[in-house]
């Protein structure tokens, strides 16, 4: 058991590390409500005074505001549903026994550490362009007209590049959580007769309940933030623009720091009402 000499050693220990990580985040937050309240064009006058609420007022009375969100929660989910339902496919397949298992998985998880600028080139470049793509040689292969992926389905295409990206993530994690499961419990079943539909819906997918809750919390604090794809690729036009685009094009294209940090608040408040809905949800699959 612990002694109070060795907590408080730990605790001596632990403070630099907390003491930088609180200035870490403290700091940024700090600077944006600061901005928040003021108006502030570097460009365009500098520091022109106080404003109050004026900045959140214009913010999110602008006609781009609830656009730029439905357009980020559309994201959000279309990923969610591609990356967890695949996810759970091909961890599925991957713990299957076959020749050179542990290539195919490497292979299989190897686009999560690809940068997100370079994997949204690769895809603008390579595949999704409408005269050189390999979607277009597909296309035309199959007699059909090539698709001009970034301008006709903008959103499907940012949806399926970012699924790319994240689908490796779910799957070690489902995988993990399927390698956990009791086989004895899936033999009996098989034993007992139960079709294959029946195991999955009833063993398997109760068994993967915490992990694809977890694999949802962590995605979608991490896609609320979406910007480098939409940058690389559509540059936020075409329905696209996200609230994350949206406050980089208030504060670097309009020069307006004080509008654009009111927006970043804004962007926080989303994302704590996204992770307080999704925490409730882990809680309860944890405790269940």
């Amino acid at each position: 058991m612990a002694t109070q000499h060795s907590r408080s050693a730990a605790r001596f220990m632990m403070a630099p590390a907390v003491i930088l990580l609180l200035g870490w985040m403290l700091v940024p937050l700090t600077m944006t409500l600061y901005f928040s309240f003021k108006s502030y064009l570097p460009l365009r006058g500098g520091d022109l005074g106080w404003t109050g609420f004026d900045n959140y007022v214009r913010f999110v009375t602008s006609s781009a505001f609830w656009p730029s969100v439905i357009t980020t929660l559309v994201i959000v989910g279309g990923v969610l549903v591609i990356t967890v339902c695949l996810g759970i496919l091909l961890a599925m397949l991957l713990d299957q026994p076959m020749w050179g298992q542990g290539i195919v998985r490497i292979l299989v998880i190897a686009p999560f550490f690809v940068m997100p600028t370079v994997s949204a080139l690769v895809w603008k470049n390579m595949f999704m362009d409408p005269t050189n793509g390999l979607l277009s040689h597909l296309w035309r292969f199959f007699g059909a007209e090539p698709v001009a992926w970034l301008s006709e389905v903008p959103t499907t295409s940012i949806v399926m590049i970012v699924s790319w990206q994240w689908l490796p993530f779910a799957t070690l994690i489902l995988l993990t959580a399927i390698q956990s499961l009791d086989s004895e419990q899936l033999e009996a079943a098989e034993m007992d007769g139960a079709p294959h539909l029946s195991r999955f819906f009833y063993i398997i997918l109760p068994h993967l309940a915490r992990a694809i809750t977890i694999v949802v919390l962590i995605q979608t604090i991490f896609l609320l933030s979406i910007f480098a794809e939409i940058f690389v690729t559509t540059g936020g036009a075409f329905g696209t623009r996200t609230l994350t685009y949206l406050i980089y094009q208030r504060v670097l294209e309009s020069q307006n720091v004080g509008l654009g940090s009111a927006g970043g608040v804004y962007a926080i408040i989303l994302a704590n009402i996204v992770a307080i809905f999704l925490m409730r949800i882990v809680g309860k699959n944890m405790d269940a």
